[in-house]
């Protein structure tokens, strides 16, 4: 049986020994990025559509550079 993205992902963070608070929030941005382009799967996805994702960040819920920074890191 295939691994589902969020279990990868928390494979992943927990195999870098990332803080459970970390996992948390990659998760939540994750379930939001997916959530923002209509439950499409990020493999299906690309820089236009982060950038949107980002550009959505900065101007609607006014994100810092930084934390939108770190989301960048994990993509």
């Amino acid at each position: 049986m295939k691994k589902k993205l969020l279990d990868i992902v928390r494979d992943k963070i927990r195999f870098k020994h990332y803080s459970i608070s970390t996992e948390k929030t990659y998760v939540f941005w994750i379930k939001h990025y997916i959530f923002f382009h209509n439950k499409r799967h990020p493999v299906d996805l690309g820089k236009k559509e982060i950038e949107e994702f980002l550009t959505f960040l900065a101007t609607t819920k006014k994100v810092s550079p930084t934390t939108q920074n770190k989301r960048i890191a994990f993509a």
